[in-house]
């Protein structure tokens, strides 16, 4: 029993993890080909899926639009006439052909509009296409958002355990050659420091997987090569006619050096050292700081005159009746106090009496009168 559709998207979708935005019949040809080839096209996210049919559940190529440098029509829209449009690539050129022109101006929007991350403005399409094509737009620019911090993620990156042919690091790690660069930069750094080492980890162009680029020097001139590791849940693929699948990027490195039988060797940038220790300099000793003395002549305090100090007499002690009586003591056990009225007549006489004494004493006040 022949399988649905429905199961070979389904499949489609956990290979790829990637969403679908257009798909369709295609004739593809690339450069120095002579025939049109038919397949099964796919976009997804910014990649075109090629399929040898539309039942293949795995794809036979795929064009990263990431890459995509221009796209050209071979002659002008007409109604009754395939479409020809040439894709430019940083690595390659490939035509497509659409025998229905409308749908092929579909394909053109599709593809401008996910590679440019903008809508073209001139195109043929009915409100309803232009409108599928503003939420693929929105889409994809929360896809790229999401992915993003692939680049700005801190690796731990450890140093080699014990010396060996192969490049040994940590599994979980980056290894030593990843940089964050471009293809065009990395490119740039193989051929300018080819003592470096010949292969670079870095960046895919989607920001989401990885890209090994490397230098071999052939009789005929240094060749440059680019190969695409896509990262998945249990390590990580490298795409080679047939794919291999590896837990780490040290074995990516590790495969690449073992099918090039180790001619080829990871770009690692030296690091100078010291190799001898210096003694410092003395700390210099500061002299220490002396404080001023103050030019302002100190104040003298005189003492005031005697007679500006009022004279102090002892105060009379009030007499009691045990004194009166002829009695320095008295007894604990009379608690009766005196009278009140008695103790106020006492109080006043006491306190007239230290008047008089403070107004005798003093030359300037007179005594007042009784």
């Amino acid at each position: 029993m022949a399988e649905s559709p429905v199961g070979v998207y389904k499949r489609r979708d956990t290979i790829t993890a990637l969403p679908l935005y257009y798909s369709g019949h295609l004739l593809k040809k690339y450069t120095g080909e002579k025939d049109f080839k038919k397949c099964y096209g796919e976009l997804r996210g910014s990649t075109i899926f090629l399929y040898t049919d539309q039942m293949h559940d795995t794809y036979s190529e795929k064009l990263d639009l990431q890459m995509l440098k221009s796209m050209v029509m071979d002659a002008p829209y007409q109604k009754n006439r395939s479409t020809i449009y040439t894709l430019t690539l940083s690595n390659e050129e490939v035509q497509l052909k659409v025998d229905n022109p409308n749908t092929g101006e579909e394909w053109r929007g599709f593809i401008m509009t996910v590679a440019t991350r903008e809508i073209p403005s001139k195109l043929q399409l009915l409100p309803g296409q232009i409108l599928r094509l503003e939420e693929v737009l929105s889409e994809e620019q929360k896809r790229q958002a999401a992915c993003s911090p692939l680049l700005t993620t801190t690796y731990p990156i450890h140093p080699s355990s014990s010396p060996g042919n192969t490049y040994d690091n940590t599994l979980n790690g980056i290894p030593l050659c990843f940089f964050p660069v471009s293809r065009q930069k990395a490119e740039k750094m193989l051929k300018e420091n080819t003592e470096y080492g010949n292969i670079i980890l870095r960046p895919s162009t989607d920001n989401t997987n990885y890209a090994i680029t490397l230098r071999q020097d052939n009789p005929s001139g240094p060749v440059m090569k680019s190969y695409k590791v896509l990262s998945i849940d249990t390590g990580f693929v490298i795409e080679l006619n047939s794919p291999v699948t590896v837990p780490s990027l040290a074995a990516v490195i590790d495969h690449f050096l073992m099918e090039t039988e180790f001619r080829l060797q990871p770009y690692l940038v030296p690091q100078p050292y010291d190799t001898c220790i210096e003694l410092p300099p003395e700390k210099p000793t500061l002299p220490s700081k002396t404080v001023p003395r103050a030019r302002v002549a100190p104040m003298i305090h005189t003492q005031s005159p005697a007679w500006d100090i009022p004279p102090s007499y002892p105060i009379p002690l009030i007499p009691t009746k045990a004194t009166e009586a002829g009695n320095e003591y008295q007894d604990a056990d009379d608690a009766s106090g005196p009278e009140p009225k008695d103790l106020h007549q006492e109080l006043r006489i006491a306190v007239q009496r230290r008047k008089e004494q403070i107004y005798t004493g003093s030359p300037f006040l007179h005594p007042i009168q009784k």
